[in-house]
């Protein structure tokens, strides 16, 4: 049983930084109007090896999962059609299918960032404050990697510049949200949570760096 679950998690992995660093030498190379426009498979195939591995096997762990998806889409829609909360916005065309406006992607990273973060904020203390603060942290950190390439990505723009309260918003729901997931007590695997948030810190890193 330990072989398959090894073989599993470093298949996932494998598949993993395939399409990120995929993404980022196809970008890299002039090629973006291909590559961009999969962005919907990478997030599937990335939702459903989390899915897989991590594992999302018990109705508990669905049930937070949806919980943190419901949220973010109602949360989203909001900004996105009256810019309460995040400021003013709009969801371009390269993230998928759309539910009045808001890609149905944005809520499973609501709930997929939630999960991996909170998973890795679990192994720095053992305060649930202190875990849920980390976990928020990380959250911003990796939506503000985000947020420098979405515009040219046409993942979702907020004209000149995003404003404050759209990470003052993340940072306050993230931190619900991860202290809801600490108190819950979910459990699950730790190399998968990891690789899944170094592999986007990685590629909206390289593209904060050297922009297309």
């Amino acid at each position: 049983m330990k072989h398959v679950i090894s073989k599993k998690i470093y298949l996932s992995l494998f598949l993993i930084w395939l399409f990120h660093s995929s993404g980022i030498i196809g970008i890299a190379l002039g090629h973006k109007e291909w590559f961009i426009p999969k962005t919907p498979l990478n997030l599937l195939v990335c939702t459903a090896l989390f899915i897989w591995v991590y594992p999302l096997d018990s109705k508990r762990k669905w049930g937070v999962f949806g919980l943190f998806f419901f949220i973010g889409m109602f949360l989203e829609w909001l900004g996105a059609n009256y810019s309460l909360l995040f400021g003013s916005y709009d969801y371009g065309e390269n993230l998928g299918y759309k539910v009045d406006g808001v890609p149905l992607f944005i809520g499973i990273n609501w709930a997929l960032l939630t999960f991996i973060t909170g998973e890795l904020s679990k192994r720095a203390t053992k305060n649930i404050w202190f875990r849920g603060t980390i976990g928020a942290l990380l959250m911003v950190f990796l939506d503000f990697l985000m947020e420098q390439s979405a515009p040219s990505f046409d993942f979702w723009s907020f004209g000149e510049h995003v404003p404050l309260e759209n990470y003052i918003t993340w940072f306050l729901v993230a931190f619900i949200f991860q202290i809801v997931f600490q108190k819950t007590k979910m459990e699950g695997n730790t190399n998968i949570s990891l690789h899944l948030f170094l592999a986007q810190m990685v590629f909206f890193g390289y593209f904060m760096v050297f922009p297309i």
